[in-house]
């Protein structure tokens, strides 16, 4: 495997032992300045909050569970007196490095991602339906350039009609088989 690109934001390919990774919609684990662009690490960032908000985190745990979302925001019901951190840079406005709905995904990581599928010679799709345009694209590259293209979904994906290789099935449970088969 050359590398991987990913919609997902949650840093699992990085924790599952990956290393040639396109974070096409970003991580959860750097922020950005909405002004200048500087990025830096959110646990740099937890802890310029911790030392700006003494004791916030405690009380807020004390309060009951937080409710944590797959983009790891926290769901909090009160921060009347929480005291956010600007850009060390410029003071402008910090936000994940997660590109939202209706945002662009930068033309860097379109560029990696092509670079990825150019120098590939399967491309493999795993677990997505490809709804969202962003990933899609990479399977009509990788079409429109020869490559192969197999999905492996529970369901039918976007890109069912283009593929080489089409699995219905659960991820996990293919994948187990064909490693177990290597």
């Amino acid at each position: 495997m050359s590398g991987v690109i990913t919609q997902n934001v949650d840093m699992l390919h990085l924790k599952a032992g990956s290393r040639r990774i396109v974070d096409l919609h970003g991580t959860y684990g750097v922020v950005t300045c909405l002004g200048c662009g500087h990025r830096r690490s959110r646990w740099a960032l937890h802890d310029d909050l911790d030392a700006l908000n003494p004791g916030f985190a405690e009380r807020v745990a004390s309060r009951g569970a937080i409710e944590v979302a797959p983009d790891a925001d926290a769901v909090l019901a009160d921060t009347a007196d929480f005291r956010m951190v600007d850009c060390p840079e410029c003071g402008g406005v910090l936000k994940p490095d997660i590109v939202y709905f209706g945002e662009n995904v930068p033309a860097a990581r379109v560029a990696a991602a092509h670079e990825l599928v150019d120098a590939s010679d399967v491309v493999v799709v795993i677990g997505s339906s490809l709804t969202v345009r962003s990933g899609y694209r990479f399977v009509r590259r990788a079409v429109s350039t020869g490559k192969q293209v197999a999905v492996i979904n529970r369901g039918r994906t976007r890109a069912h009609d283009e593929a080489d290789l089409a699995i219905d099935g659960d991820c996990v449970d293919v994948l187990r088989l064909t490693d177990a088969a290597l």
